[in-house]
């Protein structure tokens, strides 16, 4: 199979030519380590390759056969390293299958390697000192967002359809933005994060994937959602298929538009231009909007502080059991300075002051439920501005504490973090670009509690309305061949 028609299809696409024997998933493999080979080196989003271990059925399920790749953070592979993207964590290998990836591999999918992730997922840019700055397709001088960036950037320049990502503050929504992808964060419990993450984040971070058509999204969460015995977080079953859910109207919805973060963050020009023309849009398809206001439930200070205490205990922990596992030392030498600094913090987090973070964690999610019963859907930016240049991102952060780094990490992503606390779905849907520079603009669209399905169903409305799969950016495995 040829780059050019390997990259023509979506995920569900290339399932069915396997299903109907006009191609083999070793062909598939091929091509896909092909693509790999094509534009990996322009944009450092694959950091390592291994040959297929599952021979899928075809036609077993709706993505039987398909290439794919794991993040290199809360999902492991039996035998394949799983670095988090640091220095402290190299060459730590996998004694087992996460429950995730268990379902993975029932999926039919063919993992074929792992992607770039800032070092522990800790900002919205991948530019580790472990494996180097991934790069966007769309501008290879630009970040491709974080953490799932290089998930982002595979899928952008077509070396996969489809790629798992995470989300604890963004981290599916940041880099669909950037890459110009569907991306949706699932319920909180929707996706097992066990045996060995449950509590990262404690409810914050969640599993999903990256792609570029809204039926891959689908059937990807169809495949993989559900809980195993003993998670701490439960999302109750969603009553049809998300595949069968892309085919219903979403009927007539109330959708409430901020353009504001809580922040208070000014938005760049293009990107309130283009989230009023998705509002337009919305409204053309026969939609309710109506510009308003969110109470979060708590200042925006009080906000970023519980969040900076949950992340930095919970990553002082992990990084403890890394050190202790590595027999490594945790300095400047293993963690990157605002890792470190967020570390160096997190050890100082009282147990009291944990629970008071916690607290906030549910104040936030009862003030987003109860907007929620007044509202179907709420629109926003994803990001306030375009992709920023390499080298940037930690511009005027570069000394700072462990609070300070996650309000800057915030800064950057305001409108994002606050259904990762609540709990609840959100998606960023790839209609718009920048005229000055083409890069994509995000728009995010958030449901309640366990809705989903409404996100699917509008979502495969705009897809049909705007479509965006046929724009292509520079870096792309479809018209570039291997040197």
């Amino acid at each position: 199979m040829e780059l050019y028609e390997y990259t023509q299809y979506d995920a569900v696409g290339l399932a069915g030519l396997v299903a109907r024997g006009e191609v083999t998933a070793a062909e598939l493999a091929s091509a896909a380590r092909a693509a790999a080979a094509a534009v990996n080196p322009r944009i450092n989003a694959v950091v390592e390759t291994w040959p297929a271990e599952d021979t899928p059925v075809p036609g077993s399920t709706p993505l039987a056969g398909v290439p794919f790749l794991i993040k290199d953070l809360a999902v492991s592979m039996r035998g394949k390293r799983v670095e988090l993207g640091s220095r402290l964590a190299a060459g730590n290998v996998a004694a087992r299958d996460s429950f995730l990836m268990r379902r993975f591999r029932r999926a039919g999918l063919v993992t074929l390697g792992r992607t770039a992730t800032p070092e522990f997922a800790y900002s919205t840019t991948t530019e580790p000192v472990l494996y180097g700055a991934t790069r966007n397709p769309w501008d290879p001088a630009r970040t491709a967002g974080g953490s799932s960036g290089g998930s982002a950037a595979a899928v952008a320049a077509g070396i996969t359809p489809l790629a798992h990502a995470t989300d604890a503050a963004g981290s599916i929504r940041v880099p669909a933005a950037s890459t110009g992808l569907f991306g949706l964060k699932p319920t909180r419990g929707r996706i097992s994060l066990g045996p060995d993450a449950d509590e990262i984040f404690n409810g914050l971070a969640v599993h999903g994937g990256l792609s570029r058509s809204v039926r891959d999204s689908a059937a990807l969460l169809d495949l993989v959602q559900g809980p195993e015995t003993g998670d701490p977080y439960f999302a109750e079953r969603p009553r049809r298929p998300y595949l069968e859910e892309i085919t219903r109207e979403p009927g007539r919805l109330r959708i409430a538009l901020v353009t504001t973060p809580w922040s208070g963050r000014k938005v760049e020009p293009a990107v309130h231009a283009a989230t009023l023309a998705a509002a337009r849009l919305l409204e053309s398809l026969g939609h309710h909007i109506e510009a308003t206001t969110v109470d979060l439930g708590v200042s925006w200070e009080e906000f970023v502080l519980a969040n900076a205490r949950l992340w930095s205990a919970n990553l002082a922990t992990w990084i403890d059991s890394l050190a202790a596992a590595s027999g490594r030392r945790v300095d400047e030498s293993t963690v990157e300075p605002q890792t470190l600094a967020s570390y160096t913090w997190g050890l100082k987090v009282s147990g009291t002051e944990f629970i008071h973070a916690l607290d906030t964690r549910n104040r936030v999610a009862r003030a987003i439920g109860t907007f929620f019963g007044a509202w179907d859907l709420l629109l926003t930016p994803t990001l306030p501005e375009i992709p920023v240049t390499l080298n940037t991102y930690s511009r005027g952060a570069e000394h700072a504490d462990g609070p300070g780094w996650l309000e800057h990490v915030m800064h950057r992503s305001p409108f994002t973090a606050a259904f990762n606390v609540a709990g609840t779905p959100a998606m960023s849907v790839p209609l718009a670009r920048d005229p000055a520079t083409g890069m994509p603009i995000g728009i995010q669209i958030a449901a309640g509690y366990g809705h989903e399905d409404l996100l699917f169903r509008l979502a495969a409305q705009l897809e049909k309305a705007a479509p965006w799969t046929h724009h292509k950016p520079p870096v792309w495995a479809g018209t570039t061949q291997p040197t």
